[in-house]
């Protein structure tokens, strides 16, 4: 079981380039195919052996247990420009287009657990933490009108988009400081990787040129740590907490003319408290707070519109050059904290088959002064519903499956940006649809 455990935790690890999401800003809803489908509510919930995702205290009342799943996620991005002028006499730069060029990701999930006495357990949780992915097409504006060629929707001059992802590999140990009450952690070994293309009309204010689009892919690493506490209260009632510092990455070298600090992009620091209710014999009840705090990250907190970078069209060589990659306060995408509340329901209709659902709603970490920036990265949906189910079968296994919808969000804003100025009124909207399958089973 040991070797089993090893060998999937190693090709989810393998599978993490096919990673996207962007639900809660770019961290993903939930962790583990049971919180999915209770809206990401899982802080005071033992059903698996994701703790260290989503509280490595749970971990030491999971028991014996392994859980390995995939989920095809499919996001629906939508970008345009209208009343905006041309830069160069011919028509204006309006313009309407869908970011799906590539829009079917799987997400792995793995999870092993393994009790070393009943009050100390270690495992291991795999998990796509997040990501983000848009790909617009080029020649949505016509030949003449941003330069002598057709160009994508921000005049560059190829498809328009990034893709980002980011895999955890959690070991976690958990202890039992009383019969009810245990503290975990879980030292965090990120992964991300990254690329961006069609930025060529930003070149005029980037630290390095060079540096800033079709590079193809960049990869770094990281350490850091999360931290939980679980107790039950009361036979029914259970409470959780857990916290993660900021995780410091490393650099993007390929794209440090685009991201601040020299291609720095970390992952940010996160917190949750969660409450678990068994209203009935039958009925579960979950509810988590989590606040993920984007904006202390530089490349992704600092604003768009940096006073100096804002220069007449046509920019010129060296007009705002270095409002790109240069700092840590250099241009970033403006994504404020966000505050999250999962709720989620589980009921179990009979011996084999136990019914989920949740909600979900997500602050919008986007504002209407940094949606030129954001055709890149439109995180702005807030609304989930999720619908889930768990069948038992024969020898102890089971099979979880999950659905999550977030609902249509748009955000306008002038596009008057610090790239070009052209007027007009901009709109990034985006939609999501994920449906996954995991297997388990305590032993």
């Amino acid at each position: 079981m040991r070797k089993l455990a090893l060998g999937v935790a190693v090709s989810a690890a393998l599978a993490a380039p096919g990673i996207a999401s962007a639900t809660d800003g770019y961290f993903a809803h939930g962790y583990g195919m049971k919180a999915s489908g209770m809206g990401g509510a899982a802080t005071a919930m033992t059903d698996d052996a994701f703790g260290g995702a989503n509280n490595p205290a749970t971990m030491v009342f999971v028991g014996d247990r392994i859980d390995a799943g995939v989920t095809l996620f499919r996001p629906d991005r939508h970008a345009e420009r209208v009343g905006s002028a041309g830069f160069f006499p011919g028509g204006s730069l309006d313009a309407s287009v869908d970011g799906n060029d590539t829009n079917n990701f799987l997400i792995p999930e793995f999870g092993y657990n393994h009790m070393l006495r009943p009050d100390i357990s270690l495992g291991v949780s795999v998990y796509g933490n997040g990501g983000m992915n848009t790909d617009y097409p080029n020649g949505v504006i016509p030949a003449g009108r941003c330069g002598a060629n057709p160009a994508n929707l921000l005049c560059g001059s190829s498809n328009l988009g990034v893709d980002l992802s980011q895999l955890i590999i959690a070991p976690t140990v958990a202890y039992k400081i009383a019969p009810e009450h245990s503290i975990g952690v879980s030292p965090l070994i990120a992964y991300q990787r990254f690329k961006a293309y069609g930025l060529q009309a930003f070149s005029a204010i980037s630290s390095d040129p060079s540096n800033l689009t079709n590079n193809g892919y960049d990869s770094s690493w990281g350490l850091g740590v999360r931290v939980g506490y679980y107790g039950r209260i009361t036979p029914t009632v259970a409470i959780g907490a857990q916290y993660s510092p900021q995780i410091r990455m490393g650099k993007l070298d390929k794209y440090k003319g685009l991201f601040a600090d020299g291609g720095g992009f970390d992952i940010p620091e996160n917190f949750s408290v969660g409450i678990s209710v068994k209203a009935t014999p039958a009925v579960t009840i979950a509810a988590d707070y989590e606040r993920i705090n984007y904006s202390k990250v530089d490349s992704v907190g600092n604003p768009s519109n940096v006073p100096g970078c804002m220069p007449t069209f046509p920019a010129g060589p060296g007009v705002g050059a270095g409002c790109l990659g240069a700092s840590s306060s250099s241009i970033g995408f403006g994504w404020q904290d966000v505050n999250v509340i999962k709720l989620g329901v589980a009921y179990q209709y009979s011996p084999q088959l136990t019914l989920r659902a949740g909600y979900n709603h997500s602050d919008n970490p986007i504002q209407a002064r940094d949606v030129t920036f954001n055709i890149l990265a439109p995180g702005v949906v807030q609304d989930h519903l999720t619908l889930g189910f768990t069948y038992g079968l024969q020898g102890g296994s089971e099979i979880t499956m999950a659905y999550m919808h977030a609902f249509k969000k748009s955000v306008s804003g002038p596009a008057t940006n610090p790239y070009f100025n052209v007027g007009g009124t901009e709109t990034i909207s985006l939609s999501e649809d994920a449906l996954g399958i995991a297997w388990g089973k305590s032993f």
